[in-house]
C-alpha cells in the first residue's frame, strides 16, 4: 500500500513538472565563413640525405652539406628564428642481397621564407649547397589570426542569414541565439593554385624565372548556432 503511494505521488510530480516545462521554439542551422587571400610567405621543408658505407664519413659528409645550407641562409639575411633544424637521422641499412650494411644519414630544415621574390634564389641556392630533397611548400599568410576572426564572423553572419531564410515563410521572426558550436577545423595552409606572376629572380643573361604558382589559401570557419523564434 505504501509503494502505491509513494508511485502515485511520484507521478502526480512528474506530470505536474511538465505541465510547468514549456518548450521553447527554436531553429538549429551551420554557417560557413571562407576568407581567400594571396599569401605572402612560404615556408619551405627541406632535406639533405647521404648515403655511403662508413657511418661516421656519411655523417660527415651530411654535416657538411647542411652547413653550407646555413651558411647560404645567412646570406640572405633571413632572420635566425626563421630557420631551424627539424629532423637529424643516421640510420643502417642490411641489403640481405649483397649482404652488406649501408648507412643513410638525413637533416631537415625548416625555413620560413617572408619575401616571396627571393623564392627561385633560395632554392636555387638550396640545391647548389647540398639538398637533394624538398619534402614540403606551404604557402601562407603573416595575417592568418586576422583572417580567420574575419571568417568566423562571416561564419555567424551566414548562419543567421539561414535562419532568417528559414523562419520568413512562417510569420516568425529570428530571436536570441542560445547554443553557438565552433565547428572549424585546425588550420592548415593548403595552396590554391592559380594563375599569378611571380617575382622571380633575375641574371644579366637569362629572362625572369616563373617556377611557382602563388595563387590564394582559404582560410575556413564552420559553425552551427541555435536560434529562439519569436
Amino acid at each position: 500500500m505504501k509503494k502505491s503511494i509513494v508511485f502515485l505521488v511520484c507521478l502526480f510530480t512528474v506530470l505536474a513538472y511538465s505541465q510547468e516545462v514549456k518548450l521553447v521554439p527554436q531553429i538549429n542551422v551551420s554557417g560557413e565563413g571562407k576568407i581567400k587571400v594571396v599569401p605572402d610567405q612560404v615556408m619551405i621543408l627541406a632535406t639533405v640525405e647521404t648515403k655511403g658505407t662508413n657511418a661516421k664519413d656519411v655523417k660527415k659528409q651530411n654535416d657538411q652539406q647542411m652547413e653550407a645550407v646555413i651558411k647560404l641562409i645567412k646570406t640572405m639575411n633571413l632572420a635566425p628564428a626563421d630557420y631551424k633544424t627539424k629532423r637529424v637521422s643516421l640510420n643502417p641499412q642490411y641489403d640481405p642481397e649483397k649482404k652488406k650494411h649501408t648507412y643513410n644519414a638525413t637533416q631537415t630544415i625548416e625555413i620560413l621564407l617572408k619575401d616571396l621574390s627571393k623564392y627561385d634564389e633560395l632554392m636555387e641556392g638550396l640545391v647548389d649547397q647540398g639538398i637533394n630533397r624538398i619534402d614540403n611548400v606551404t604557402f601562407q599568410s603573416s595575417k592568418l589570426a586576422q583572417y580567420q576572426s574575419e571568417a568566423r564572423k562571416q561564419a555567424m553572419k551566414d548562419a543567421k542569414m539561414k535562419a532568417e531564410d528559414y523562419v520568413s515563410v512562417l510569420g516568425q521572426k529570428v530571436g536570441l541565439a542560445t547554443v553557438v558550436t565552433d565547428n572549424s577545423q585546425n588550420y592548415y595552409p593548403q595552396p590554391v593554385y592559380g594563375e599569378m606572376r611571380t617575382m622571380a629572380m633575375k641574371s644579366d643573361s637569362a629572362a625572369p624565372r616563373e617556377t611557382m604558382a602563388v595563387g590564394e589559401i582559404e582560410i575556413v570557419a564552420n559553425v552551427s548556432v541555435s536560434f529562439k523564434l519569436e
